[in-house]
């Protein structure tokens, strides 16, 4: 019985030796392990790894540095890790140490992915890969990813091995300095918005500028100027300004009924900006604002559009803190540094729910302008402006106008568009009669809610277009803009 179960020992030693052997030959696991320390020159496992977090919309610009550094160095590999989702879950320092239990973690090819970098260009970003090459003549190895929340990566990350740490810091340092001076995102137009995992996980959307010429914004005389004369005009003067102490950011608040044209202001100001950064925040996305005033600082000269700050006036549910989000707003347009060329546009429908916030936090803002309803000459002049090609005569414009008081430029584009439908459902070309039958039906009693949507009022002796019920007709309630914000 003894000798049996001895032999019985002897041969399950035996199977579980031939099984070890196999299992081996066959995974590839220390591939990861055993090529971080030939590169490097000492065993990966005792060193320290070093990492750098990169938000999510500067992922891009690291990619483009990362592969310019590793070219520099004449010598560079680029690997990538394999071993199932579980390579997201874990550190490079935790892979090195459960290589060397556990062979989990062989050598694949690196995983990419696009990434834009401009209105209509993309680039191919390594999502997942390993660096290897020399910089200041000692080798270095470096993890990058991508941002992935579904792992919980709520940001980018270069997870740097090196023979010492100080050949870890001058590289990390190198990097640092580069990626403050050079982005995709400088002089570009972008959005931010909210991810899906929240803001720190969200990336950027770009935009092309547009293309806008004075003509096309039909404001009051002189408005136009006043507002583009703050916005981009002041950073022209930057030497006076800090020869006397005062500061170059600013703040310019545009209010007006919907329809008025504060957002076409926007894009006029946006297009006659070549060259400047501009960060658009509306919504959720205006959670951001902290993220936005950083990346203008740094993106200088910036522009940073806040449209429809009246819906978070008063709100605490975007927010971080027990106070409303614009007054997080406010906050970090007072916390750059006074010579930033950093211009802040904050649009509103509601200007009563903005006078109390900016009451509470003032010097934040310091120009305020109406975009008021289109008096008869604009109204004429937006008729004219939606219509080109179109064979209108003067009279029937001046008179489609002249019925149309109290309503926005968003009516008198809808008119025009109104008359060039009639006309094709006729089947014959449009005349001054499918102008005016547009008047007749956008001005009936039964289109007041069509006229709501488009921001006007009632038509003819259309009374107070306030905001909210205060003040006289035209103007907001009593005491705004109050002292410090000049009145266009």
């Amino acid at each position: 019985m003894d000798e049996n179960l001895g032999k019985f020992i002897d041969d399950f030693a035996q199977l579980v030796q031939l099984a070890q052997s196999g299992q081996h030959r066959v995974q590839a696991g220390t591939q990861l392990l055993t090529t971080l320390t030939e590169h490097l020159g000492v065993p990966a496992e005792t060193l320290s790894v070093v990492v750098e977090e990169i938000p999510p919309h500067r992922f891009v610009d690291a990619d483009i540095l990362m592969a310019e550094l590793a070219a520099e160095s004449g010598d560079v590999r680029l690997v990538g890790i394999g071993g199932g989702d579980q390579r997201h879950h874990q550190s490079l320092s935790d892979m090195l140490q459960q290589s060397q239990f556990f062979p989990q973690f062989p050598l694949s090819q690196p995983d990419y992915k696009n990434l834009a970098v401009g209105p209509d260009d993309q680039r191919q970003v390594v999502a997942m890969g390993l660096w290897l090459f020399g910089h200041g003549g000692r080798p270095v190895a470096v993890c990058q990813r991508e941002a992935n929340p579904r792992f919980g990566r709520q940001t980018a990350s270069l997870e740097v091995l090196a023979g010492d740490t100080g050949s870890a810091a001058e590289f990390l340092s190198e990097f640092r300095r580069r990626m403050q001076h050079r982005s995709v995102l400088k002089g570009q137009i972008i959005s931010l918005v909210m991810g899906e995992y929240g803001p720190s996980a969200a990336g950027v959307t770009f935009h092309a500028r547009p293309s806008l010429a004075a003509s096309e914004v039909i404001l009051p005389e002189g408005l136009l100027q006043k507002v583009s004369g703050h916005a981009l005009g002041i950073a022209e003067h930057r030497e006076s300004l800090s020869h006397y102490g005062q500061h170059l950011k600013r703040g310019i608040l545009l209010y007006g009924k919907p329809g008025t044209g504060k957002t076409h202001t926007v894009r006029y100001l946006l297009s006659q900006s070549a060259g400047t950064t501009a960060i658009l925040l509306s919504g959720g996305s205006l959670a951001r604002i902290s993220e936005a005033a950083t990346m203008a600082r740094a993106l200088q000269p910036s522009i940073v559009v806040l449209e429809d700050c009246d819906l978070i006036a008063e709100d605490r549910s975007f927010g971080h803190g027990p106070q409303p989000l614009l007054f997080e707003v406010l906050d970090a347009m007072d916390g750059l540094d006074k010579d930033a060329d950093v211009a802040f546009v904050l649009t509103t429908n509601r200007v009563d729910m903005l006078e109390r916030a900016l009451a509470q936090r003032p010097g934040r803002v310091d120009l305020a302008v109406e975009i008021p309803l289109p008096a008869l000459r604009e109204r004429i002049s937006l008729v004219k402006l939606y219509a080109r090609g179109i064979p209108f005569s003067s009279g029937a414009v001046e008179g489609a106008a002249s019925r149309t008081e109290g309503t926005t430029a968003s009516f008198a584009r809808e008119l025009v568009r109104r008359a060039v439908v009639a006309a094709a459902l006729e089947g014959v070309s449009v005349d001054d009669r499918h102008l005016s039958t547009a008047v007749d039906v956008l001005m009936d009693d039964g289109e007041a809610l069509t006229r709501s949507l488009l921001g006007s009022g009632a038509g003819a002796g259309f009374e107070n277009p306030g905001f909210g019920g205060f003040g006289a007709p035209g103007f907001p309630g009593p005491g705004f803009p109050g002292p410090g914000f000049p009145r266009a």
